[in-house]
């Protein structure tokens, strides 16, 4: 499926994205990609994070990029430290910026500015340690 919806090379950019953003902050990133999802992508986005494991990290701060490529929806969501410390509409801005670059039909390109984004925003609630160690895997993983 990945090879059909991303190359290796668009994977390897959003990689190389996801390893710049956690240089700014201790949150873990993840980026996966359904091929469907159920009627609710919230629902279908927090089981792949269970799925994933993203809640084993130290501080509670993983965060998904959940996309389902037939049905074009997405999901943004974070761990529960995270929630515990932001506010309700933290992740407004990174989803509008991903809900313009897909419909301009830049995915990649989305993907990559809401990781950013994502890293930049986690700086002030989760910076970046001197001893912090990628907790979870950069690259993209794919589902159904």
């Amino acid at each position: 499926m990945g090879t059909r919806f991303l190359t290796q090379e668009e994977c390897t950019r959003i990689e190389q994205v996801i390893a710049e953003a956690e240089c700014n902050c201790s949150g873990e990133i993840h980026v996966h990609i359904d091929k469907h999802c159920s009627s609710n992508v919230l629902d279908d986005a927090a089981k792949a994070f269970a799925r994933l494991g993203m809640h084993k990290t130290e501080l509670r701060n993983g965060v998904l990029f959940y996309l389902a490529s037939e049905e074009r929806k997405f999901a943004v969501i974070g761990d529960v430290g995270i929630n515990q410390k932001v506010d309700d509409d933290f992740w407004n801005d990174v989803c509008v910026a991903l809900s313009d670059s897909f419909r301009a039909g830049d995915i990649v390109g989305g993907l990559c500015a809401g990781i950013r984004m994502t890293g930049e925003k986690l700086k002030a609630y989760f910076p970046y340690q001197s001893d912090d160690k990628n907790e979870l895997p950069n690259e993209v993983s794919f589902g159904d």
